[in-house]
């Protein structure tokens, strides 16, 4: 599989990620490294979790358990440096980790050492804060989004603190980049000016949803993307699946993240459905696979973007994994540039 460089680090990664949320309860650990074998084996190299997956739904009594599938796998296996890991801070009011907690200087260490015991790794590459303290538009908030609330200072101040943090800790070379994820652009311009202003380690990437049917990083994100080398890690790039067409007719098959989550966390919308019958519809229209298409079409966006790739069967995995060689025409890019234009934000 093709390595990329990820934006201004010294790492290399596959052109695909690995996402492992569903290791737990969708997926044993037998699963798990089932899918791990099959990545590696396929130079799949750059692997995605968070200290609270899994999900569908998050809960207390399993917060962890992935990242212990993954450090199973690499005890059982070895060879640690195969991998890239990246993995994820819980950000404030998840009630399941650390009784919702803001996050803190003193937050980061801690989880920092929680995610090292439990992946069997003395080191993580890509660590991420998962999303800020404050409210920001994602996870379907954008319809209420409200952007007062803490003073500018105040936020700086706490950001100033997590990079202060996440200094000490490249130090002692617990963690190599520090990272963001469901961040704003002005978020995200503000990370960046303090951490070149005082001299802090500077924010790696950025880990937002983007798919065919959720597109809000297209404007003033690309451009600071860009301008900034500062890669789009992209989760659900299949739309929770919604893209493979499995929930086509408002359908629920069993066994599928829709049977444990109804509404695929506010996906499912009058809207989604229309848009999502156009863009199987362009799939059939050019003979190709509709998910390998939409990973495919998140490789070439204009900006650097790799796509978080997700599975609960190998089948699925297989098949997802082969989009890493997939270039999409300029008719097919054209004609998924027709049917966004008519189907702008379903959800």
């Amino acid at each position: 599989m093709q390595q990329v460089r990820l934006g201004q680090t010294a790492i290399s990664v596959s052109a695909l990620c690995l996402g492992t949320m569903t290791w737990g309860i969708q997926n044993t650990q037998a699963d798990g490294h089932a899918q791990a074998d099959m990545a590696i084996a396929a130079g799949l190299n750059f692997w995605d979790t968070a200290e609270m997956y899994p999900v569908n739904p998050v809960s207390a009594k399993t917060v962890g358990r992935t990242e212990e599938i993954i450090g199973s796998w690499i005890a059982a296996r070895g060879g640690r440096s195969r991998l890239v890991l990246a993995t994820k801070v819980t950000g404030a009011g998840q009630p399941a980790v650390r009784a919702g907690a803001a996050l803190t200087g003193a937050v980061l260490r801690q989880a920092v050492e929680g995610s090292l015991k439990r992946l069997h790794t003395d080191y993580i590459d890509l660590y991420q804060l998962h999303w800020p303290n404050r409210d920001t538009y994602h996870f379907r908030d954008i319809w209420a989004y409200d952007p007062r609330g803490p003073e500018k200072a105040q936020i700086e101040a706490h950001m100033i603190e997590i990079l202060e943090t996440s200094a000490d800790l490249i130090a002692q070379g617990k963690i190599r980049y520090i990272a963001l994820s469901n961040e704003t652009v002005w978020g995200a311009s503000r990370w960046l000016a303090l951490s070149e202003a005082h001299g802090l380690p500077r924010v790696a990437t950025i880990q937002n949803e983007y798919s065919l049917l959720c597109r809000q990083f297209d404007s003033d994100w690309a451009e600071l993307s860009v301008r900034e080398d500062l890669p789009l890690l992209a989760f659900s790039p299949l739309a929770a699946g919604i893209l493979s067409g499995k929930y086509v007719g408002d359908v629920t098959p069993e066994g599928t993240r829709r049977a444990l989550n109804a509404t695929l966390s506010n996906r499912i919308t009058p809207q989604v459905f229309p848009a999502t019958a156009a863009y199987l519809g362009v799939a059939a229209h050019h003979g190709l696979d509709p998910c390998q298409m939409a990973l495919a079409f998140c490789r070439q966006r204009p900006f650097q973007t790799i796509p978080i790739i997700g599975a609960t069967n190998l089948e699925q995995l297989a098949s997802n994994i082969a989009a890493a060689e997939l270039q999409l025409s300029d008719e097919v890019l054209a004609d998924i540039d027709a049917a966004h234009r008519s189907h702008p934000q379903p959800y």
